[in-house]
């Protein structure tokens, strides 16, 4: 076992010194204080310079302290009494309720790399219903994939998630985890009281490392969710949804925890290990012959660039991108979906079927036609179109307004009731107008 003396304290970043059997990168050493400091090991400096972060912000570590090396990575219990609960980074309990009894319990690195079977058979293209028309119709949840919903703020990436955890959950199929990374402690709460409302809690675990929390908490807490989620896959054998919300956050997290340890940004600004950390969790988001993950993450576009490169490097993971644009949102049309940006690599005859693909190709041919029709109408009017170009202009309003929709989780915030409507449901209606 390893131990060492604490040479120098920045922030959270703590030095730590060994004369000999120096730690691994990633190993958690233990401060010897009252609280029992946990350091992660975050680089080797000269062979035997631990350069460490300071996991829970302790203000109480000292210069000339005693560490002792744990000889293991953070680890976070796993099995069935999480299910229902809400915890940190470290899987501590923050809902109020006893401490998690862990001493039975498996206990898994959230360090690890991805499972990559060789025997792994490509899962069938099994379409989840959500009952959200605009996300049915243009992004169709394929289970096993990942989907991204992108926006800026205040366009409602949140309220959109938080809808889809609300009617996905609701079929039974599978088990849910929400990983919230970074973001407002108001919208955790307001999502626990909305599973706890929907009698979903039963079957979900959450993770919260949000804004209050020190970069390294949000660094972690995405990883360790997964951890879990694995867990669940591969050995209850169970098919997984994936929330979290918000991946931007991970990445702006893991770019703090870099400017912390002095390291050169990147030339997007961002920290120069960006790929890496964003294949670290993505890739761990998979299926096996055992069982599936789908997830559903938001990205934060800062100042509404979709080219920023965290935005582009997450993207780059998706098989679907849901655009979400102020301009629409501007129009009261909720969920405030851009439909010519929306797009997904699983929209294909051989997943959605003849009709469905076809149906697409129409309707985003009237909508660009809309966009383009929109600036010769504020300079002559809509009445010197053709006859042809004034149908298929109104054809576009009609759809514009059909693919708006009322969600469950805003129904004491606006009065309006709910609504779901099954994919048959939403295929005829786009019929009906179209046609």
């Amino acid at each position: 076992m390893s131990r060492g003396v604490v040479s120098a304290v920045r922030g959270l970043t703590v030095l730590v010194d060994f004369d000999e059997d120096a730690p691994k990168i990633n190993e958690i050493l233990a401060v010897d204080n009252k609280n029992a400091s946990p350091l992660l090991v975050s680089s080797l400096a000269n062979g035997r310079r631990a350069v460490c972060l300071n996991v829970n912000a302790d203000a109480s570590i000292q210069k000339s302290m005693t560490v002792t090396g744990k000889g293991k990575s953070i680890s976070i219990p796993v099995g069935e009494p999480m299910i229902g609960r809400v915890v940190d980074a470290l899987c501590r309990p923050i809902d109020g309720q006893p401490p998690i009894d862990d001493q039975n319990l498996v206990h898994r690195d959230i360090f690890v790399p991805p499972k990559h079977s060789n025997d792994f058979a490509a899962a069938q293209s099994e379409i989840l219903e959500t009952g959200i028309k605009v996300i049915d119709f243009f992004t169709p949840f394929v289970k096993g994939r990942k989907i991204g919903v992108i926006g800026g703020a205040g366009v409602g990436k949140t309220v959109l998630i938080m809808e889809l955890m609300h009617n996905v959950s609701k079929s039974g199929s599978g088990m849910s985890f929400f990983a919230g990374i970074g973001e407002r402690i108001r919208e955790g709460q307001e999502l626990y009281e909305t599973l706890k409302n929907s009698d979903l809690l039963n079957n979900t675990c959450m993770f919260f490392g949000q804004m209050d929390q020190n970069p390294v908490q949000r660094m972690l807490v995405g990883l360790s969710a997964v951890t879990e989620a694995e867990y669940f896959r591969d050995v209850k054998m169970k098919d997984i949804l994936f929330f979290a919300d918000n991946m931007y956050r991970y990445v702006q997290a893991n770019n703090e925890v870099s400017t912390i340890l002095d390291q050169v940004p990147s030339q997007g600004g961002y920290e120069p290990t960006i790929f890496s950390d964003v294949k670290s969790i993505e890739d761990r988001l998979s299926s096996t012959e055992k069982g599936s993950i789908t997830s559903i993450q938001t990205i934060y576009v800062p100042a509404d660039d979709l080219s920023d490169p965290a935005v582009q490097m997450i993207q780059h993971e998706l098989d679907a991108v849901i655009v979400l644009s102020r301009t629409v949102a501007e129009q009261g049309i909720r969920p405030a979906v851009d439909l010519l940006r929306t797009n997904s690599s699983l929209l294909s005859p051989e997943v959605v079927g003849d009709r469905h693909y076809v149906l697409s190709l129409q309707v985003q041919s009237l909508i660009q036609k809309y966009e383009s029709l929109k600036g010769i109408i504020a300079i002559i009017g809509e009445s010197e179109l053709s006859a042809a170009d004034r149908a298929d202009y109104a054809k576009a309003k009609k759809l514009i307004q059909f693919f708006s929709q009322h969600v469950f989780v805003m129904e004491r915030q606006t009065g309006n009731k709910g609504e779901y409507f099954t994919r048959e449901e939403t295929l005829k209606g786009v019929e009906e107008i179209i046609v």
